[in-house]
C-alpha cells in the first residue's frame, strides 16, 4: 500500500464523514425527508444517500418512518459531541504532522 492510497482513504473517511453530518443537518430541517428529496438537497447521487441513511440508521441517529426519515434522540447528543470529537482528530493531525517534519 503507497502513501497515496493510504492518504486517500484517509481524505474519502472525512468527506464521508462530513456527507453524514451535513445529512444529518438537512434531514433535521426537513424531517420526514424521502432519499430523493435528500438527493436534490444536497446534490449527491441516491445511492450515495441509500448508503448514508443505512449507516446513520445502524448508528442509530436516524429512524426511517413511512413519510420518510427523522432524526432520532441521539441527534441533538451526537451534534453536541462532534466539535470535541473534531478538535481531537485536528490534535491528532497536528501531531502527525509534527513528528512527519522531524
Amino acid at each position: 500500500m503507497g502513501v497515496a492510497s493510504m492518504l486517500g482513504r484517509t481524505t474519502e473517511e472525512l468527506e464521508l464523514l462530513q456527507r453524514h453530518i451535513e445529512m444529518l443537518r438537512v434531514t433535521k430541517e426537513n424531517q420526514p425527508i424521502g432519499i430523493i428529496r435528500l438527493s436534490e438537497i444536497l446534490g449527491v447521487p441516491k445511492h450515495k444517500v441509500r448508503y448514508s441513511l443505512r449507516l446513520l440508521e445502524r448508528e442509530g441517529l436516524i429512524a426511517a418512518t413511512g413519510g420518510g426519515a427523522v432524526v432520532s434522540e441521539k441527534y441533538d447528543e451526537f451534534m453536541a459531541d462532534l466539535p470535541d470529537f473534531l478538535d481531537s482528530v485536528v490534535k491528532k493531525v497536528e501531531t502527525i504532522k509534527t513528528e512527519a517534519s522531524r
